[in-house]
């Protein structure tokens, strides 16, 4: 089947389903003209009905139908061999009536029973069409299995539906005052407020979102007096880095070549200058002064000793 004759034809049947409350499985009517012109075919009935129905079917025939296969004999035994496999509708007629006549019967004027009727006769379509909420199937002259679109009583029997049901939802509605039912309204604006709908239940004051809300911030508990050092920064609390001021740092780089009184000293002391700090010579400085001075107590030597013989000389 055509994608596009699918889709039509699940559109026709969500109508019958939603306006006349038809469901699955559908109870698909069989007349043996339709099974005979399908045997014709060899074609597989009951997907055919699945395929036009869009939908679970259970094919039904009445016994009048069955009698009329009878009747026909061996020539048609392959078709009413198929309709024994069909459920039987009872007709409740106790002498066999044509086809037409039982079906017309089993239908009625409403089709309340929600029937899918499947036929080949054209009287009987033609009959059976001013009935709405009824689907109709047969063969076209082509010798495909289609469904007939919705009759004219179908569409207006489903605009009166739709409009009075429209019609009660506004007298629903008539009764109704802006924020009359809201629980709550007066006070707060209304806001978390639950609903009472017209006859139904109270709904529950929903509380906020628990993982959309803001964590409260806890306050950390006053610091006791830390014992201070000897350069007079307190000591923190222990895993925690010790914050160092700007002028601290300035300060320990100054003294790196300042040395600082000795804190035994008076307190006046402290008012004093800072004597700058002898600088440590290194070993290249300490070798050459030692050579200096070595050489310096020679030249004094060399002095003396020039200065004893020029004397002994003399007397």
């Amino acid at each position: 089947m055509r994608q596009k004759r699918a889709k039509t034809y699940k559109r026709v049947m969500a109508l019958y389903t939603q306006t006349f409350g038809f469901r699955q499985p559908f109870q698909v009517l069989v007349s043996q003209d339709l099974l005979i012109e399908g045997g014709k075919s060899d074609l597989n009935m009951n997907k055919q009905f699945l395929q036009v129905t869009q939908g679970e079917c259970k094919p039904m025939i009445t016994q009048c139908c069955m009698e009329a296969l009878y009747k026909l004999g061996k020539d048609v035994q392959q078709t009413t061999n198929l309709a024994k496999t069909f459920e039987r509708r009872k007709c409740n007629h106790r002498t066999a009536l044509e086809p037409d006549e039982c079906l017309k019967d089993v239908i009625g004027a409403t089709n309340k029973h929600r029937y899918v009727l499947a036929s080949q006769s054209s009287a009987l379509r033609t009959n059976l069409q001013p009935i709405p909420g009824l689907p109709i199937i047969h063969f076209n002259p082509r010798g495909v299995l289609v469904l007939s679109p919705p009759s004219t009583s179908t569409i207006r029997e489903k605009n009166k539906l739709e409009e009075a049901r429209r019609l009660e939802g506004a007298k629903e509605l008539e009764g109704v005052v802006d924020g009359g039912n809201v629980v709550g309204a007066s006070g707060s604006n209304g806001l978390g407020a639950g609903l009472v709908a017209a006859g139904g239940r109270t709904r529950k004051v929903k509380g906020v979102n628990p993982l959309s809300a803001k964590k409260k911030k806890t306050k950390a508990a006053p610091s006791t007096s830390a014992p201070s050092d000897g350069n007079g920064d307190e000591q923190t609390d222990v895993g925690k880095k010790r914050r160092r001021d700007d002028e601290t740092v300035v300060r320990r780089e100054e003294e790196s070549d300042v040395e600082e009184g000795d804190d035994a000293g008076d307190n006046d002391a402290a008012g004093k200058r800072k004597r700058r700090r002898k600088k440590k010579k290194s070993a290249v400085g300490e070798a050459i002064a030692d050579l200096n001075a070595e050489a310096e107590g020679r030249a004094r030597l060399d002095d003396g000793g020039l200065d004893g013989g020029s004397g002994s000389d003399t007397e």
